[in-house]
């Protein structure tokens, strides 16, 4: 009768073992609908002009990277920055990522610098909402006309192609960022190693033949809790940066391709006002053109 006893126990442990796990992983599921799964994913892109990587860690806790490396010497590719929409007095009007690859006929694109002004205080309380104007906090210029001045970094992009932290004679495409991450294929010394945030990253390799562009989710627990700016400059290194600076980061931080069916496809998990996968409506970005 022991015997019978505790094997019927036995059986209700392992029995109830399994349901919770299941329900567990059903509430994992639930909790993940709408976002890009967390598992590593390789793809080439665009004929092979571009290579999307999705890198999950694990440790010392979760973490979700996106990562778009280009190469600048296939046909056709052409950097974008935002051209201005006013001439006087705030020079854009902000859009989300997925607009802005759309209205200029994109392959690829990232948020890119911080603007202002800027608020959130909850649904029915924020700024700016698409068509807003807003001024980019650092230097920005599109197609040889330079509508906002700023400080160091700048990314700049040069007739060929060329990318360099470098002014050039002729300033034809060109973004600020938040601070420097990579310098000389090194993290910048003094980055911060504690708060984690969703970021956005630019980089290049030491020819500027390949462009890296990298966003990573974060303030999602068990899902993707963000980076801190040493892991992103890390990361940008893993991906053969030998240069690299944030862009804006946050509720921001959005990646977006064009899909077979020509529409925007969101890459990674944005968290505008709290909620996964909603885009922010930003000021200026980065995106690539592919011609076929």
């Amino acid at each position: 009768m022991r015997k019978s006893a505790f094997s019927g126990w036995r059986r209700r442990g392992v029995l109830f073992g399994v349901v919770v796990l299941l329900l567990c992983v059903a509430a994992y599921w639930g909790y993940a609908q709408g976002r890009p799964p967390p598992v590593p994913a390789k793809q080439k892109l665009f004929d092979g002009a571009a290579t999307y990587y999705r890198r999950v860690y694990y440790t010392p806790r979760m973490m979700i990277a996106h990562v778009l490396v280009v190469d600048m010497k296939a046909g056709g590719v052409r950097l974008l920055v935002t051209p201005p929409d006013h001439a006087e007095g705030p020079p854009l009007d902000a859009r989300t990522t997925s607009q802005f690859l759309e209205e200029f006929d994109l392959q690829m694109a990232v948020n890119g610098d911080g603007f202002y002004p800027w608020w959130s205080h909850g649904p029915l309380d924020y700024y700016p909402q698409p068509g807003d104007p807003v001024t980019p906090n650092g230097f920005a210029a599109s197609g040889g006309k330079v509508y906002a001045e700023g400080e160091d970094p700048i990314l700049y992009v040069g007739r060929r192609n060329t990318l360099s932290f470098r002014r050039p004679s002729k300033v034809i495409q060109a973004i600020g960022g938040d601070r420097y991450l990579v310098l000389n294929g090194a993290p910048l010394p003094g980055l911060d190693d504690s708060v984690r945030e969703p970021r956005t990253a630019v980089g290049f390799n030491k020819n500027s033949r390949w462009l890296i562009l990298v966003v990573v989710d974060g303030r999602q627990p068990f899902y993707s809790e963000g980076a801190t700016f040493l892991e992103l400059a890390n990361i940008l290194i893993a991906h053969g940066a030998h240069f690299g600076m944030s862009l804006d980061g946050g509720g921001s931080s959005t990646m977006v391709i064009e899909s077979e069916d020509g529409r925007p496809r969101v890459l990674n998990s944005p968290i505008d006002q709290h909620i996964p996968g909603r885009e922010r409506a930003v000021a200026n970005h980065l995106g690539v053109y592919i011609g076929r």
